[in-house]
């Protein structure tokens, strides 16, 4: 089979190898679509910090193949969604059966289990509440899903913000009551004019950014939520904390490492996805062969107009 190997800075080689075997508590999955992940943007730009080969790849889809001995509550041909911690740009990933849900009829490559894992523990830790005012700063990807799940809520005011047109008019489509262009408008004079004044109770950083950050401290009332959904790399953040002290803000880190939270959370992505309740239609923008994923990253560096999320695609057998 064939997989994607990170060996130098921006320098994915595709190797030939095994297919690999699995345990019996592991099923064989031949891959659909594996996602690029903003996460894995800066490990590709350095490259390797030890030198060794690295093989990434977590946000996978596809269809079961094998299973193994111990294996009772799934069968060969079941369409679903996985979670590996690497491999996964590979043609084939064994994976514990634990760690597969059921992706339903859809396409494969908008059932990506792992990146919907990430805005359902995020949005239950934030409990966005019935009538609260939220905003979301970042309509990309993440801000899309985390949008569509807070409105499952019923907020009061959903506000979205970003920098770019076509992702505003997407955000609106999606039922933003208000969207926020941020280079034309003033984000905290937006929200303080449909909350009465007084800010959002809830924030969503979902950008990564220091720009995004710091709006979070200026749109967000006294004793509100700020939650951070966005992948904070390259140089340090900085925040007025005596300010945010002052407004008694609480912090959410909605970064989840411990897997039964993440399982739980892919349980419930999937299920909302397969059942219709929530959508990915139209998030995944870019399509790429194997041979062409450092195209793909690049991609997601570049952010074309258009982009929100891209995708290594494999065809079917």
């Amino acid at each position: 089979m064939r997989i994607a190997v990170l060996r130098g800075p921006e320098r994915f080689e595709v190797d030939d190898v095994p297919v690999p075997r699995i345990r019996p508590d592991e099923v064989l999955v031949r891959v659909a679509a594996s996602g690029v992940c903003a996460s894995e943007l800066e490990p590709w730009v350095d490259g390797p910090s030890t030198g060794e080969p690295r093989y990434p790849g977590h946000e996978v889809s596809g269809v079961v193949v094998e299973t193994g001995a111990e294996v009772t509550d799934l069968d060969v041909g079941v369409r679903v969604g996985v979670w590996v911690t690497e491999r996964g740009f590979a043609e084939y990933v064994a994976v514990r059966a634990a760690y597969c849900f059921p992706a339903g009829d859809g396409s494969l490559d908008e059932a990506l289990a792992e990146p919907l894992s990430c805005v359902v523990n995020a949005v239950e830790l934030a409990d966005p509440r019935l009538g609260d005012d939220v905003v979301v700063i970042g309509a990309g990807f993440m801000g899309n899903l985390v949008q569509q799940l807070v409105a499952l809520r019923g907020p009061r005011q959903l506000i979205v913000a970003d920098t770019r047109p076509e992702a505003l008019e997407r955000a609106s489509r999606l039922g933003a009551t208000r969207v926020v262009d941020v280079t034309r408008e003033s984000l905290p004079d937006v929200v303080r004019s449909l909350t009465d004044g007084g800010g959002a109770d809830l924030t969503f950083e979902c950008t990564g950014t220091q720009a995004a950050l710091t709006s979070c401290g200026e749109t967000t009332r006294m004793s509100g939520k700020v939650a951070i959904v966005g992948f904070h790399q390259g140089p340090s953040r900085e925040i007025p904390l005596a300010y945010w002290n002052w407004m008694a803000f609480t912090i959410l880190n909605a970064h989840f490492r411990d897997p039964a939270v993440i399982m739980r959370g892919m349980e419930v992505g999937m299920r909302l996805v397969s059942s219709g309740v929530l959508s990915m239609h139209g998030l995944v923008t870019h399509r790429f062969g194997l041979e062409d994923i450092n195209e793909a990253f690049a991609t997601l560096r570049g952010k074309p107009e258009g982009f929100v999320k891209a995708v290594i695609a494999f065809p079917d057998e």
